[in-house]
């Protein structure tokens, strides 16, 4: 299910211009989110995260001409993009006057349903697997959270949840299992228009484990159309980059599939937490974005990934996640071969903040 708007009467009643003035929040857009009562609303300050120039992060010999631009969600309020979907969810089950929230995890979503339902004054329950990483977890206690742990990947936590949600009569947000958190990763894409002057990049690049912040911006860029403030841009390139050990969307993508098989769970291996994900519910909206972009699917190892986060911290100051590293490992493989030139116009989107893979070994 996704959310659907009134966009022809909105375009007859609201301009562009007028979001000028509204709070540096995602919900300078509240009429393109799913929330009817402003008093629903459960903010942090989330969204309208910084629309970075890094030139440095491109490779050797690069790095003086490189287009390449971060948008950077570690700086949301729990720490990664994550924040966008649970704020418009938890708000919008708020409204709607439900008893609890759940979601499985593995890792940073549940700390940020945590959050948002302690905003809330709502009960939250997390399922994740037992070696979901420990700052996060320990963030969802901290919020007052009740969390069960498991042995299993995040596809064990997600059907754990859905046994507890019918047990305790609790709202599951899990991902795509309703149709509020992808509207607010939406928000990704229509604050990355907004920030570059309501046109688009050549291309992103995006980590996809469950793959719905491509799904969210790929509508978020066909409403704007609808409302006519991207008549001269042409659709961005989607990159989609998953890690090698578990990885498949880029399997399908590479087969020419348009469903994703599920990854064997015993040989779903990376330390990237969050693309450890051996099914994406999203698949076939995930892939279909890929194709009608003219976009790609690509693996890059967890060494890669490492080497990574050392760089974008020593190039450009930026404390990165795992995952996000992905996206800048990505991008120097399609440098390399050509599939991307320093000329093309690129956003990096950087998922989450390192802080809590600091604990990790190498």
């Amino acid at each position: 299910m996704l959310a659907q708007y009134d966009l022809s009467a909105l375009k007859n009643e609201m301009r562009r211009e007028e979001l000028s003035g509204r709070p540096a929040t995602m919900w300078r857009y509240h009429e393109l989110l799913p929330v009817r009562t402003p008093q629903s609303v459960q903010s942090l300050g989330e969204g309208m995260t910084p629309l970075l120039p890094a030139p440095r992060l491109a490779p050797k010999g690069l790095k003086q001409t490189a287009q390449v631009f971060v948008k950077d969600e570690g700086q949301n309020p729990t720490g990664s993009f994550k924040a966008r979907g649970m704020s418009a969810a938890v708000s919008r089950a708020f409204e709607l006057g439900v008893r609890g929230v759940i979601t499985p995890t593995a890792g940073n979503a549940g700390a940020a349903m945590s959050a948002y339902a302690a905003r809330a004054g709502l009960p939250a329950y997390v399922t994740a697997p037992e070696d979901a990483p420990q700052a996060c977890i320990k963030q969802a206690h901290l919020y007052g959270a009740e969390v069960e742990l498991l042995a299993g990947l995040i596809s064990d936590a997600g059907r754990l949840a859905t046994e507890r949600a019918i047990q305790r009569g609790l709202f599951n947000v899990a991902t795509l299992r309703e149709p509020y958190r992808v509207e607010g990763k939406k928000t990704m894409g229509l604050e990355l228009a907004e920030q570059l002057g309501w046109r688009l990049p050549t291309a992103i690049i995006y980590p996809a484990g469950g793959g719905t912040g491509v799904v969210g911006m790929w509508k978020a860029f066909s409403e704007l159309y609808s409302l006519g403030w991207l008549t001269e841009s042409p659709l961005p390139r989607m990159i989609v980059v998953q890690a090698e050990g578990c990885a498949p969307l880029v399997q399908a993508w590479n087969q020419g599939s348009t469903e994703a098989t599920p990854w064997p769970s015993d040989q779903a291996t990376t330390q990237a937490a969050g693309l450890r994900v051996p099914s994406a519910i999203g698949d076939r909206l995930i892939l279909q974005a890929i194709r009608e972009s003219a976009g790609t699917a690509l693996s890059v190892s967890d060494e890669e990934m490492k080497q990574m986060v050392h760089y974008a911290a020593q190039q450009e100051g930026m404390l990165i996640s795992l995952e996000a590293a992905a996206t800048l490992a990505a991008y120097h493989r399609l440098l390399a071969n050509n599939s991307l030139s320093a000329d093309d116009e690129v956003v990096l989107f950087f998922t989450g903040s390192g802080l809590a893979d600091l604990g990790l070994p190498g």
